[in-house]
């Protein structure tokens, strides 16, 4: 191929080198495991370039979602209560992840049943902002749910 994309045919490698001498370019192997290889005319340098041009666009525009933890434990007061809903929801609105936590001690592991209806009323006040991701899930002595933001992940950046 030549250098605006124009097919050149088939021709000897020789060939090829010459006329890409001929016009100050490179000659490029597209596809050399083929029969015949294909290669085309190209200045590589300026290719290498506007490739990491395009690299560096695409990581400027991209952001990284992080999980923020909630933690709370089954005896939380209301107060309490809404200030972490607060929280969570800024950080939703933020465009990340919230994972929501409540730690079980001593005898309230016999009462999980505590722990799981506030971790559903927590999804519940979010709702408008976010979406459960998984239902309460007890790991150990602490059961969590995720809760992912509604909004577009590049929103905020």
């Amino acid at each position: 191929m030549g250098a605006d994309g124009a097919q050149l045919g088939i021709m000897s490698a020789r060939e090829a080198l010459e006329k890409a001498m001929e016009q100050g370019l490179d000659l490029v192997k597209i596809s050399p495991t083929a029969v015949p290889p294909v290669c085309k005319l190209m200045d590589y340098g300026k290719f290498k370039f506007e490739q990491q041009k395009r690299e560096k666009e695409a990581r400027k525009n991209q952001r990284v979602v992080e999980i923020k933890e909630v933690r709370m434990s089954p005896g939380i007061d209301v107060n309490d209560f809404n200030v972490k809903v607060r929280n969570a929801q800024k950080f939703l609105a933020d465009g990340d992840r919230v994972k929501v936590t409540v730690r079980f001690r001593g005898r309230e592991m016999a009462h999980t049943e505590i722990g799981k209806d506030l971790l559903l009323k927590f999804a519940e006040q979010c709702a408008d902002v976010a979406t459960l991701d998984k239902d309460p899930k007890l790991d150990g002595r602490h059961m969590s749910i995720f809760l992912s933001s509604k909004v577009g992940k590049d929103a905020k950046k």
